[in-house]
């Protein structure tokens, strides 16, 4: 066999060519790179939470190393004289309230008011038409002088009589009937007296005037009714503003103060304020007591008189009541903002020299909305915090936003146990 035969056969063979094998290099490049960026990850979490928890640390107060200082705003401490009042819900209540009515019967003529105006005592209100009695007092007086004719006539045959039967002339029952009728014709004229008399205040009460000063309500009757002093509305409704009266209660515990300071002659200001306690109303003094505690509530009701001048106190109308009992001097005054409670007891946050803050307990004695008398643990000139205390520890530095004077010179004090204390609205007070 030639060489070409075995070229040919060679070449007529079917050529297998071998199956691609896997590219290992590849696969272990990808595992080595997975394998590389799982640690990268954990270093990178982990990275991050030691920045935030760092931050984190570091802005927390009262850490000791604490780069920033916490922004507060505090107040300084001082000394004045205060006021220590008791706070009630009361009621405004005129002096006087009169209802009109008709004496007499009779047509409504004229009326002589208008709404709401302010009248003084005597002026004209209403008039019912008089001629009725005007007439019956032209008949009493015609009566009144035909019984004065025979009054006179009978005095005269008295006189008479008297000197007859003084000679026997006439029989002495004569003379006792006689005297009988003129003591008849005298009571005759008493009565028409009375009559005339009775017709005159008849037509005085047709004219209606204002018996206290004050302010007429809405209008109840018009012109042309028929009144009656039986009807039940009345022909108009006057009260007195001028001046007007608040009732308030206030808690029995107080009351052995308030009278000893009475008894003293002392004049106690009461001043009336809005539904809110936001906004001064008017300025009194207290002028009496009831004679009775309410044994269900344990209170004694207290009034007391306000000029209203300005008419901001309306019958009816509820205002809060602040009654000053006495006045404190020299007393060391803190805002009731500054008062922490937690377990040290009652405390507040000095701040030191050195803007860094301290726990500081106090005891407190009376308070009031916004202001609490410090019995002991503060000085005059020491600063507080007032705002941003929550964020304080001991120890804390911080940064001073604001600051102003605990107090001014004189303020507002309620006794302690009052029920007025962080800054609570006098409506809540001792009732």
């Amino acid at each position: 066999m030639d060489d070409r035969t075995v070229t040919e056969r060679h070449e007529e063979l079917p050529v297998v060519l071998p199956a691609d094998e896997p590219d290992t290099d590849t696969e272990t490049k990808q595992a080595g790179t997975r394998r590389l960026w799982g640690p990268i990850a954990l270093i990178v979490i982990g990275a991050i939470g030691i920045s935030f928890y760092t931050q984190h640390d570091r802005a927390m107060p009262g850490h000791p190393a604490a780069a920033v200082a916490i922004p507060v705003t505090a107040a300084t401490i001082a000394k004045g004289d205060v006021d220590i009042t008791l706070d009630a819900l009361g009621t405004v209540t005129s002096l006087a309230t009169v209802t009109v009515v008709s004496q007499v019967n009779g047509q409504l003529m004229r009326v002589a008011y208008t709404e709401g105006q302010e009248v003084k005592k005597g002026d004209p209100l209403v008039e019912i038409d008089s001629r009725p009695f005007q007439l019956a007092l032209a008949q009493a007086q015609g009566a009144l002088q035909r019984d004065q004719a025979l009054l006179q006539n009978a005095e005269l045959d008295l006189k008479r009589f008297q000197d007859l039967v003084k000679t026997n002339a006439i029989p002495r029952q004569q003379l006792d009937t006689q005297t009988s009728l003129v003591l008849q014709d005298r009571g005759n004229v008493i009565s028409d007296q009375a009559q005339i008399e009775t017709q005159q205040l008849n037509i005085s009460y047709c004219h209606i005037v204002a018996p206290v000063d004050g302010r007429v309500g809405l209008r109840l009757v018009d012109e042309g009714n028929y009144v009656t002093p039986s009807q039940a509305t009345g022909l108009v409704v006057i009260t007195q503003l001028k001046p007007i009266t608040v009732i308030f209660p206030v808690a029995e515990d107080y009351l052995p103060q308030i009278v000893k300071r009475l008894r003293a002659g002392a004049i106690l200001p009461v001043t009336a304020f809005d539904r809110s306690a936001s906004i001064k109303l008017s300025e009194g003094e207290l002028r009496s007591l009831d004679s009775q505690i309410n044994t269900t509530t344990g209170t004694l009701n207290l009034r007391a008189e306000f000029a209203n001048q300005d008419e901001n106190l309306f019958p009816s109308q509820f205002v809060n009541a602040r009654l000053r009992i006495d006045v404190l001097h020299d007393a060391l005054i803190a805002p009731t903002s500054a008062i922490q409670r937690g377990a040290p007891g009652t405390f507040v946050y000095l701040v030191r020299p050195d803007r860094t803050v301290m726990i500081q307990p106090v005891t407190l004695g009376p308070t009031s909305g916004d202001r609490v008398a410090v019995q002991s643990g503060l000085s005059v000139g020491d600063k507080v915090v007032t705002d941003g205390a929550d964020r304080l520890r001991n120890g804390t530095k911080v940064a001073l936003t604001g600051e102003s004077a605990a107090t001014s010179p004189k303020g507002n004090v309620q006794p302690s146990g009052s029920g007025q204390e962080n800054g609570e609205s006098p409506k809540t007070g001792s009732n």
